[in-house]
C-alpha cells in the first residue's frame, strides 16, 4: 500500500519544481524561430524581386507621364505668353481706337476706354464700344474665347502634373522597404554555398566583351550591354553610372542607333515578336505576368540583364531560374 504520506511528499515536490522553473522562464517568452532554409530564402528573394521589378516600371512610367506634363505645361506657357502680347496688341489698337473717338468728340466711349486696367475688362466692356468694327470685336471675342481654354488645358496639365508626381514619390517610398526586405534576404542567402540564380555573375567590374555571333544592330546592342556587366543596378536608371532592366536595354539599342521606349510596357509593345526557340542575339526578352522585368538574349541560353537593388549587370543562364517566367521577346 502506497503510504499517504510519501504521496505528498511527490506532490509538493513537483509543485516546488514548477515553480521554480516558472521563476527561471516567465511566462510569455516565445520559442526562437527556426532558422529559413535556402530554398526558403531563394523563394523570398524570387518573391521581393518580381515586387521591386514589377515598382520600378511603373515608377518609370509615372516618370514618363510627369515628364511628358511638364513639357506640356512649358508648352502651354509659351502659349500664354504668346496670347499676353495678343493682349498688348489689341490694346494698343484699342488705344489708337479711343484717341480716334475722343478727336471725333466720342467722349462716352473715350472714357470708357481710358477707364479700363486690365485687357480683360476691355473684353468684357467691347460691346458698349459701338466705334469697334466687326472684325475688331470678332478678334477681341477670339481672344477672350482662346484664353479660356488655354487656363483650362493649363489647369488640366498641372492636375496630371501633380498626379504624377504623387505616384512617383508613393513608388519610390515602396521600392525603398522592398530593398531592405532584399538586402536582409541577400544577407541570409550568402551564409549559404552557391550562386544566386536570379541574379548571374558579373565578374568583370570593368565591363567585358562579348564574343558570340550577333551582327549588325544587334551585335552593337550585345557589346554595349557586355561593356556595362560590372555597373550597378540603379532604380529608374539609364546611365552611364548605373541602370534599371528597361534602361539598359534602351541605352544598349540606342548605342546600336535605334530609338525605342522607356519602359518594359512600352517596349514591349514593339513589332517584330519572337518566341523562346527563335531567340538570337539582340533579342529582348520579357519575364512575369506583368511584365516588370527584361533582358537581353545573348545565345547559348544566357542572357545580360540588370537584376535589381544591390547586384550589377551581369550574365545569367536562363535554364536556372528565368525561362520559367518568360513571356516573350521582341526584335527591335
Amino acid at each position: 500500500m502506497t503510504d499517504n504520506g510519501s504521496v505528498k511528499n511527490r506532490v509538493l515536490t513537483g509543485v516546488s519544481v514548477l515553480a521554480a522553473s516558472s521563476l527561471i522562464l516567465p511566462a510569455g517568452v516565445a520559442h526562437a524561430e527556426p532558422e529559413p532554409t535556402q530554398e526558403e530564402v531563394e523563394q523570398r528573394i524570387e518573391e521581393l524581386t518580381e515586387e521591386s521589378s514589377s515598382l520600378v516600371q511603373e515608377y518609370n512610367q509615372a516618370k514618363e507621364d510627369l515628364d511628358a506634363a511638364e513639357k506640356r505645361l512649358e508648352a502651354l506657357d509659351e502659349q500664354v505668353g504668346d496670347e499676353e502680347d495678343r493682349y498688348t496688341e489689341l490694346r494698343d489698337e484699342i488705344a489708337e481706337l479711343a484717341a480716334a473717338a475722343y478727336k471725333s468728340g466720342d467722349l462716352d466711349s473715350t472714357t470708357t476706354i481710358l477707364s479700363v486696367e486690365n485687357p480683360e475688362d476691355v473684353v468684357d466692356q467691347s460691346a458698349d464700344l459701338s466705334y469697334l468694327s466687326e472684325s475688331q470685336q470678332a478678334r477681341l471675342d477670339e481672344f477672350a474665347g482662346s484664353s479660356e481654354r488655354l487656363l483650362t488645358l493649363r489647369q488640366e496639365a498641372e492636375d496630371a502634373r501633380d498626379a504624377a508626381k504623387e505616384q512617383t514619390e508613393e513608388l519610390a517610398d515602396q521600392q525603398e522597404k522592398i530593398e531592405e526586405k532584399l538586402a536582409e534576404q541577400e544577407e541570409l542567402l550568402a551564409g549559404f554555398a552557391g550562386e544566386n540564380p536570379i541574379a548571374g555573375t558579373s565578374d568583370n567590374a570593368g565591363g567585358a566583351s562579348y564574343s558570340g555571333s550577333a551582327t549588325g544592330n544587334a551585335r552593337a546592342a550585345v557589346d554595349f550591354a557586355f561593356s556595362k556587366i560590372g555597373t550597378p543596378y540603379l532604380w529608374g536608371g539609364t546611365g552611364p553610372n548605373g541602370y534599371d532592366c528597361s534602361g539598359l536595354m534602351q541605352a544598349s539599342w540606342g548605342a546600336a542607333g535605334v530609338s525605342i521606349p522607356r519602359t518594359t510596357y512600352t517596349q514591349f509593345e514593339l513589332p517584330n515578336k519572337v518566341s523562346y526557340e527563335d531567340l538570337q542575339p539582340g533579342d529582348i526578352m520579357f519575364f512575369f505576368d506583368d511584365l516588370g522585368h527584361n533582358g537581353m538574349y545573348v545565345g547559348n541560353g544566357q542572357m545580360v540583364h540588370a537584376p535589381s537593388s544591390g547586384k550589377t549587370v551581369s550574365v545569367v543562364n536562363l535554364a536556372d531560374y528565368w525561362a520559367q517566367h518568360f513571356v516573350g521577346a521582341v526584335r527591335p
